[in-house]
């Protein structure tokens, strides 16, 4: 049966259109009116009382959400924390990896796999690997024990497990071998991310030319401007905002970065480079209290505190418990971002970083019927996922 979302304002690319109505059907997006249709026979009518309307967020860094780590869960389990997630708008995922044994990553693919077959609460578009080919001095959260320097035996191994599954691998670009990586990864059609890097800025420009296109969240585990000798030299964060062909992955929990640092990305970058992610661990979309603990499938440890996972010496962030609506609300309320530009990062952006913007990201007839409603706070209301509304 045809569905109507009745009186919604419509966030497009360029502005809202109130009182406006969505028609789907088998999944797809067939309609869209920019003023409200007679009724028909046939058709469910739902009215959103001038809800807003955004596309499914896209979510393309997450290592876990709803009490589940995805890197050491079952099929059955992944398929919860993603539903998790999708309860407040994330329609479109990647699971991601934390460095570790391939064998423990293969695992990981493998059942990612499975879960995607299972899942209806949101669509599984793959799996991102960051790691494991990460440097030491910017290892963070990850487990330097899990580390390793890029080989074609090791990477073939890894991305062979889900041909076209693997959408984002995260590597550093100094690191030995790492630059024929990146060329690997875009013979294969793999986005290459600068994840994890104390690379300097021409470091950066070189893995531009050999593959590299995009900067794993700017500002954490990323080198920056340094001096030697009295001399300045750019890092990858330099690289990210100033080089044009880099997008920029941002977490905007509003812990990691403060509101100056957002707009600085946004003014530097602009909505159509950056891919809002939560990197969210275990914790998001839960209601784990303060002062819980994990030790990760890779053994390092984190505690929920403030509202932000840290490292047990409180020294650093090893990730967020955020969902999608909260960064969006965040990029609106903090960083005083237009709400169109803020869902374009949640939406547009990431569809095209990893392919789908002939699908993904868009209210627009053909789409997939990946629908978010949100009240005047822009607090999630109802979310629907190829068509279906999420319970």
């Amino acid at each position: 049966m045809r569905i109507r979302l009745y009186d919604v304002t419509r966030i497009t690319r360029t502005g809202l259109v109130p009182h406006s109505a969505i028609d789907a059907e088998d999944g797809a997006i067939t309609a869209v009116y920019d003023t409200l249709p007679a009724e028909e026979p046939g058709v469910r009518s739902v009215d959103a009382k001038g809800a807003y309307a955004a596309p499914g967020f896209i979510d393309i860094h997450l290592h876990g959400g709803g009490g589940v780590e995805f890197m050491d869960a079952t099929p059955e389990r992944i398929r919860a924390g993603c539903a998790a997630h999708a309860r407040h708008g994330t329609t479109t995922l990647l699971p991601t990896t934390l460095a570790a044994s391939p064998e423990l990553t293969l695992r990981m693919i493998r059942a990612v796999r499975q879960a995607q077959a299972a899942t209806t609460e949101c669509t599984i578009a793959g799996v991102h690997l960051e790691g494991p080919f990460l440097s030491p001095a910017q290892s963070g959260a990850q487990s330097p024990d899990a580390l390793s320097l890029p080989t074609p035996g090791l990477w073939d191994r890894l991305l062979d497990e889900w041909p076209g599954g693997v959408r984002i691998m995260g590597a550093a670009p100094e690191l030995p071998g790492a630059m024929a990586l990146g060329e690997a990864l875009r013979a294969r059609g793999v986005v290459a991310s600068i994840a994890h890097s104390d690379a300097d800025y021409e470091t950066c420009r070189r893995a531009l030319a050999c593959g590299f296109t995009d900067i794993t969240h700017i500002y954490s585990g990323c080198s920056m401007v340094h001096r030697k000798n009295g001399y300045r030299f750019g890092g990858v964060v330099e690289a990210g905002l100033l080089e044009d062909a880099f997008t920029v992955q941002v977490i905007a929990d509003g812990k990691h970065l403060p509101p100056e640092l957002l707009r600085l990305i946004v003014k530097c970058k602009g909505a159509d480079r950056i891919s809002l992610i939560t990197d969210a661990l275990f914790a998001a979309g839960s209601d784990l209290p303060d002062g819980s603990v994990l030790r990760q499938a890779n053994g390092m440890e984190t505690v929920l505190e403030d509202g932000v996972m840290k490292l047990p010496d409180r020294q650093a962030f090893a990730g967020s418990v955020a969902t999608m609506d909260r960064l969006v609300r965040n990029m609106v309320h903090l960083a005083g971002v237009p709400l169109w530009d803020a869902v374009a990062m949640a939406t547009a952006t990431p569809a095209r970083v990893i392919g789908l913007a002939d699908r993904k990201g868009s209210l627009a007839p053909g789409f997939d019927a990946d629908i978010v409603l949100m009240d005047k706070q822009l607090n999630v209301k109802a979310v629907m996922a190829r068509g279906q509304f999420v319970e």
